[in-house]
């Protein structure tokens, strides 16, 4: 058994180790082959692991708890194993989505200042960071390529 508020923590410190590194390695090149793998493989998995049993021993212990109405979900997040499990869920996916946007924004030349704003919504507040991203690739791919309008 993982000690839900201890996986919290080491989550926490795991996730903005994460999101430095790409924040780092935006302006940093000689940082990208170390970074953007942690971001995206490392991190994540590690993430993944401890997510894993986490929520196996929420939905064992959560009365009620599960995925099937609103009412199911309170019942499961009212156990701290669940708890944790889903913030886990949160930090994983998110350093997934921004480690993404780390590789596309270069690619799609979105200036590295403009990405910050893009990590950071995306770190607090997952879709809408992922939707400034794509907002800004939309444009900047459009101004790279006139010729696709």
């Amino acid at each position: 058994m993982i000690d839900p508020a201890t996986a919290f923590s080491l989550a926490g410190l795991l996730a903005i180790a994460g999101w430095a590194g790409l924040v780092v390695a935006t302006f940093v090149k000689a940082l990208r082959p170390y970074a953007w793998p942690a971001a995206t493989v490392v991190i994540p998995a590690l993430l993944g692991v401890a997510y894993v049993l986490l929520i196996q021993e929420g939905m064992r212990a959560a009365d009620g708890g599960g995925f099937g109405s609103i009412a199911e979900v309170r019942a499961l997040f009212a156990n701290d194993a669940a708890l944790a499990a889903g913030w886990l869920h949160y930090l994983a996916f998110d350093l997934f989505v921004g480690a993404w946007i780390a590789r596309e924004g270069p690619r799609a030349a979105v200036p590295g200042l403009l990405l910050i704003p893009c990590f950071a919504l995306t770190f607090l507040f997952g879709p809408a960071g992922l939707l400034l991203f794509l907002i800004l690739r939309m444009a900047f791919n459009r101004r790279a390529n006139p010729e696709s309008e």
